[in-house]
């Protein structure tokens, strides 16, 4: 079932900004069991605090001491755990990809309106916030992972269950940073 329960939602666009629902992206967390030392997974070097690092066709980004969230674009009707558990059988695996929503933002214009967008949504530095960084926060009343895929694009992941929240709550921001000046 789609994230929004509706068999397709278009991308929003606000001014500068495009916001799209990615229901592509697989899931998954890995977890270091005691002793473990941190593998390169699916041919990623896992990041550090407050990091997110991408490659081909797979990102991840750290939740947490000897923790992070697998992506795999384009692999949500895969079993991208399994694949993962056979890769590191010392790690723990857990699939994820049915209970995260992940909302992709991309802007037109560069950095800036990224950056007043998340000014209105999250309590982050966003300024500080480059490419690369990955945390975890609150938006509204509800928790996310917000990860810095680029100067020009974010992503926001969170509960799947508070979608149609998470979705109003970015597209009401989005549409009002319209109405501001630049």
């Amino acid at each position: 079932m789609p994230a929004l329960g509706r068999a397709a939602v278009s991308p929003l666009r606000a001014g500068a900004l495009t916001i799209s629902v990615n229901e592509a992206v697989a899931l998954a967390g890995l977890a270091l069991r005691r002793g473990a030392v941190p593998p390169a997974s699916m041919g990623l070097v896992l990041p550090g605090p407050g990091g997110w690092c991408a490659g081909q066709g797979v990102a991840a980004f750290w939740t947490g001491p000897g923790q992070w969230m697998i992506e795999a674009e384009g692999r949500a009707a895969e079993d991208v755990a399994r694949e993962l558990k056979t890769r590191h059988p010392d790690c723990s695996v857990t699939e994820q990809t049915d209970g995260w929503v992940a909302f992709e933002i991309v802007s037109v214009a560069g950095g800036a309106p990224i950056v007043r967008l998340m000014e209105k949504l999250v309590n982050v530095d966003a300024a500080g916030f480059g490419p690369g960084c990955a945390t975890r926060t609150g938006l509204e009343h509800m928790s996310v992972f917000v990860i810095r895929r680029a100067e020009d694009r974010l992503a926001i992941i969170g509960m799947r269950t508070l979608a149609g929240s998470l979705w109003h709550a970015i597209e009401t921001a989005a549409m009002r940073l319209q109405e501001e000046p630049a």
